[in-house]
């Protein structure tokens, strides 16, 4: 009797044990696991591929992964630091999203504003490639450490970052050598003003900031040998509070014109306006804003870049392309230009201010073209070099006739 009742369970035991391993064999085919997304989506890298979880989805799909950098996706992502209506550097590269909109009407544009140079931007653009984007634009000098981040883990992906200094196999940089019409702005800025005083309010002391100081203080110089420009750095690429403090303070040392490298540019051209003094504008024409003062400003013309950009990597061709590295455009390419002049702006100066232009585009004029020096008077660039548009992008002082001191 014993012996019978262990064979019993001996065979309970033995039919336990099949059903379930069979059991076991089902579960790929059902349950947490399956095509619903849970492997392809929350893992790494902030869930690039989560969400709806599609082998499709994201910039690092299979589909994608057998092509070239940037092809196979259905959107192209835009991401910005600040507001697109902030009359300047943001607005600028938001007309230039709209131009890539309207020539890819099957492709979704994707645009966040307002993105911190932080690790916000790596997860704002994981995020577009989770939801189709295989191109993807991030347009602030800062957003440049997160782009390379991200790019690294998407290798499909063509990035396309505005103004960096490093690049990567499927991220490489534009810019425009916007020194050039800056300039000639400070050519009409001497021209213009009484007090030989001029103003510049500035963010960080980056070297195409510095660059841009110096072309104007120079432009400015050229026409006129007793103007100087004083500097201001507030620290911020869109911070009004100090913009109007800076821009009264230097409205009542005399300064009678004065310029920026700020992101938003409307409370420094109202502050201006308001004060009697006259203004130029950079990054997008804000005329609108100064009827009386505005003389001129340089601003960027970033659609047809922007359209030729995303054509080339949907066709496959960003490797090897004049876009797969740094990518510099210039007046002769009309990527920088002037805008129109302010009306009270006598016809003199608008005449030798095209004048220079002219002679800049025939390559008779180079606006640092040496000598250069610094404000200390130590030589920079000698006489008769003409500097690469690398070297001048690595620029780490400000030269003579202006005041203010780098911040360290």
């Amino acid at each position: 009797m014993t012996k019978a009742k262990r064979w019993v369970f001996a065979a309970l035991a033995m039919t336990f044990l099949l059903s379930f391993l069979l059991s076991a064999c089902s579960q790929p085919g059902s349950g947490s696991t399956s095509g619903s997304g849970s492997t392809s989506g929350s893992g790494s890298s902030g869930g690039g591929t989560s969400g709806g979880g599609s082998a499709d989805s994201g910039g690092s799909s299979g589909e994608a992964s057998s092509g070239a950098v940037g092809t196979g996706g259905s959107a192209v992502g835009f991401i910005f630091v600040g507001a697109r209506d902030d009359y300047g550097y943001n607005q600028a590269a938001y007309i230039g999203s709209q131009a890539v909109e309207e020539a890819f009407p099957d492709l979704k544009v994707l645009r966040v504003e307002n993105v911190p140079e932080t690790a916000e931007a790596e997860r704002v653009m994981e995020q577009m490639i989770n939801d189709g984007a295989n191109i993807i634009f991030p347009t602030s000098y800062g957003h440049l450490d997160p782009a390379l981040n991200v790019a690294a883990r998407h290798p499909d992906v063509a990035f396309f970052h505005q103004g960096g200094l490093k690049t990567a196999e499927n991220l490489g940089t534009y810019f425009g050598t916007i020194w050039e019409p800056v300039y000639l702005a400070g050519v009409a800025a001497g021209k213009m003003t009484k007090t030989n005083k001029l103003g510049y309010i500035v963010s960080v002391p980056i070297p195409q900031v510095l660059l841009n100081v110096n072309a104007f203080q120079r432009g400015a110089q050229s026409v006129n040998p007793d103007v100087t420009t004083t500097v201001v750095f507030t620290g911020s690429w869109c911070d009004p509070g100090q913009q109007a403090n800076a821009a009264n303070s230097l409205i009542d040392g005399g300064v009678d014109v004065l310029t920026q490298h700020q992101d938003c540019t409307k409370t420094i051209i109202e502050t201006a306006e308001r004060r009697g003094v006259m203004s130029v504008g950079y990054h997008a024409d804000a005329s609108s804003l100064a009827p009386l003062g505005w003389i001129v400003g340089s601003v960027w013309n970033w659609p047809d870049l922007f359209v030729d950009m995303a054509k080339t990597a949907v066709e496959g061709n960003f490797k090897g392309s004049k876009y797969d590295g740094k990518f510099r455009g210039g007046l002769a390419d009309n990527v920088v230009r002037l805008t129109g002049f302010g009306e009270n702006v006598p016809e003199d100066v608008r005449t030798l201010v095209e004048q220079k232009k002219e002679e800049l585009l025939s390559g008779r004029l180079h606006p640092f073209a040496g000598p250069v020096r610094d404000q200390s008077g130590a030589v920079r660039i000698e006489e008769g070099v003409i500097p690469t548009v690398e070297e001048l992008e690595s620029t780490d002082y400000l030269v003579e006739g202006v005041i203010g001191n780098i911040p360290q």
